[in-house]
């Protein structure tokens, strides 16, 4: 989204723009990190993006990924472009911190941007990504508002399995709104009568800790506690509407392995002061699970050319995602932030609410207004800050390198096959059944 409200910006104020998009749909994190049964936000998100776009100063050249179709330097020295805009988002899992963590994955580890998007794309004929079929019992480690919704994938579906071999179908959007409670009662069971053990959630800190809200800049004591109990409250209503467990102080130390694959997890079990500050204790303890799903965060892809300082790009500051020796380079949206989630990253310094992450959740609707409204205004005014000092810095264009560039854009959409009409293009391509 950041970079479609950029460029949209840019193209209001006469500039011609090049929207470069790694993925044949130019959705993002909408149509690959929001679980599908948000269907009513991602349909009024996609027509959103398309309106931004939609625009007669702007080409849009889709499945061209930045640092492998096309060399980052040569970009922004050689094409003949007077700006760059970053808006690559974070796609790229953080690590799980154990010893060897990569030689787990699809050997029981799992991480949680491809769980999210198979999931997504599971009935897209389409899709020729990773398929993941997660058993019951699955442990989830992780704490924020992304990590709940892997644990309702493996909650919903697992139930939907285990009522379909009683003959008993049900639609999955349905079951999210109603909660795994009322839809078991629904035809005649319990819960407990589906022999399920169940997915368990692992964060390191409290519930009261969980970035599920966040307290306004500046809270006295008396607003903070408020806030650690809506996150507690925000957690057992969650809990109860989709019977996963939660283990919390528990932070991962090493994996358990049987055979060459992942079977579980040691734990250190965590301390925490009233102000939330986190000690080690010296206890360990083992769980063991189906297969283990890490969502801890999501950081940038590195770009070759592109200077990182550990997991994150090296900005010289964090509101226009300058970057040092690359003077016409800017930055915009998530992988400035480096946060995944998509209500915490779209409304950036913004307080994340108990009514909005409530409604996310699928908890109630009493905040699907406030969540609508946050994404729809989110990320515009940094989006506007970032236009702005683009216009202000970006040099002339002479006609020869504005001849070069336009024929190097028309090379790159006729090799992809895009034709130059966005919406034709986009219902070519229909998102996920």
């Amino acid at each position: 989204m950041a970079g479609a409200q950029v460029a949209n910006i840019l193209a209001d104020g006469g500039a011609r723009v090049v929207v470069f998009e790694q993925r044949a749909r130019p959705f993002g994190k909408i149509e690959d990190g929001l679980p599908r049964w948000h269907s009513g936000l991602r349909n009024k998100e996609f027509e959103r993006i398309q309106g931004l776009l939609d625009h007669e100063r702007i080409w849009f050249v889709p499945m061209t990924e930045v640092g492998r179709d096309i060399d980052f330097s040569a970009l922004v020295y050689d094409w003949g472009f007077s700006a760059v805009v970053l808006a690559s988002g974070v796609w790229r899992d953080r690590p799980l911190p154990i010893p060897n963590a990569d030689r787990f994955v699809g050997r029981g580890l799992i991480y949680q941007n491809p769980f999210i998007m198979a999931f997504n794309h599971a009935h897209d004929p389409g899709y020729a990504g990773p398929r993941y079929h997660v058993p019951d019992g699955a442990i989830v480690v992780g704490g924020g508002l992304a990590s709940i919704d892997v644990v309702k994938v493996l909650m919903l579906e697992n139930v939907r399995s285990k009522l379909a071999e009683r003959g008993i179908e049900v639609d999955l959007e349905e079951m999210e709104k109603a909660g795994i409670p009322k839809t078991c009662a629904a035809h005649g069971l319990a819960f407990e009568e589906l022999g399920l053990r169940g997915a368990t959630l692992v964060y390191r800190r409290r519930a009261a800790d969980m970035p599920v809200a966040s307290a306004p800049e500046g809270a006295d004591a008396e607003g903070l506690a408020k806030v650690r109990a809506s996150r507690e409250k925000i957690l057992a209503r969650a809990q109860s509407k989709f019977l996963f467990r939660f283990e919390a102080l528990a932070s991962p130390e090493e994996g358990l392995v049987e055979s060459g694959r992942l079977v579980g997890l040691r734990l250190r079990r965590m301390a925490a002061s009233d102000e939330g500050k986190l000690t080690k204790t010296d206890e360990t303890f083992d769980l063991r699970g189906s297969a283990v799903v890490s969502s801890i965060g999501s950081i940038p892809e590195p770009i070759p050319g592109v200077a990182m300082r550990g997991e994150l790009i090296a900005f010289l500051d964090g509101e226009l995602g300058r970057i040092e020796g690359l003077p016409t380079v800017f930055s915009a949206g998530n992988v400035v932030t480096g946060k995944g989630n998509i209500i915490a990253s779209r409304r950036h310094a913004k307080v994340v609410g108990e009514q909005v992450a409530r409604a996310y959740l699928g908890l109630d609707t009493e905040g699907a207004g406030a969540l609508a409204d946050a994404m729809e205004t989110a990320g515009r005014s940094r989006a506007a800050a970032v236009a702005q000092q683009v216009m202000a810095s970006a040099a002339p264009v002479s006609a020869e390198a504005r001849a070069g560039l336009n024929a190097r854009v028309s090379a790159r959409q006729a090799d992809v096959g895009y034709q130059g009409d966005l919406r034709a293009w986009i219902a070519s391509r229909p998102p996920p059944q």
